[in-house]
């Protein structure tokens, strides 16, 4: 698998909460140079962003970010003005991992068909933060995930105690209906291991580290 179609699976990644706009900038730039798939950003920066990449990269946020616990009227109305402000795509962090632990499945694919319909025919991605949840309850949410309408699932925030798996990439990949596909996100460190991701079955990778991968061998 070749470089270029690595980086355009790639969601450019910063949601460090000390982000300044020239580090946001400094990731558009990036994103548009090489080709990324968007770059994920705060909510904050989204409209600023959106002006500067002109139309030339999608701009991705999160919702619900990093806990999950909002109400659902708060991260519909985050989602929302997401869209509104130029983000096409939204990364929404719908588990309540008290309700997955109280098996409340109904209340959690209501939430998510809730937040999609938010999105206004925006991409969402679903994150359901695998390092909290059992294999039973990851392929339950495999299944919500599948039912919402929601056109990805992805593992990890990236601030929880663990990033991205090759077994939960699998579990997701076994699991998961046709109609969704797999964002691997958190701890993906290099070109290897973003085409091992990838080969099990992630269509998306959110990352920080691969356009630095990739500027450090232009440097050599």
């Amino acid at each position: 698998m070749n470089i270029k179609e690595i980086l355009s699976r790639c969601d450019h990644t910063l949601l460090a909460q000390t982000a300044t706009w020239k580090e946001i900038q400094a990731i558009c730039d990036d994103g548009m140079k090489y080709g990324c798939a968007s770059v994920c950003i705060p909510a904050s920066f989204v409209k600023q962003a959106a002006a500067y990449v002109d139309g030339k990269l999608p701009i991705c946020t999160v919702i619900g970010f990093p806990n999950g616990y909002d109400t659902t009227a708060a991260k519909c109305f985050m989602a929302t003005d997401a869209v509104e402000n130029g983000a096409e795509e939204v990364d929404m962090v719908v588990i309540n991992l008290g309700w997955v632990k109280d098996q409340k499945w109904d209340d959690l694919l209501a939430e998510i068909r809730a937040v999609k319909a938010a999105c206004k025919g925006r991409l969402l991605k679903v994150i359901i933060e695998c390092c909290f949840l059992t294999d039973e309850e990851k392929i339950k949410m495999c299944e919500i995930v599948t039912a919402s309408g929601a056109e990805y699932i992805k593992t990890s925030t990236g601030f929880g105690t663990g990033g991205a798996t090759r077994e939960d990439v699998a579990l997701f990949a076994k699991h998961v209906g046709p109609n969704v596909k797999i964002k691997a996100a958190g701890g993906i460190a290099d070109l290897k291991d973003a085409e091992d991701f990838i080969n099990l079955g992630a269509s998306r990778l959110g990352t920080s580290r691969i356009v630095k991968a990739v500027k450090a061998m232009e440097q050599k």
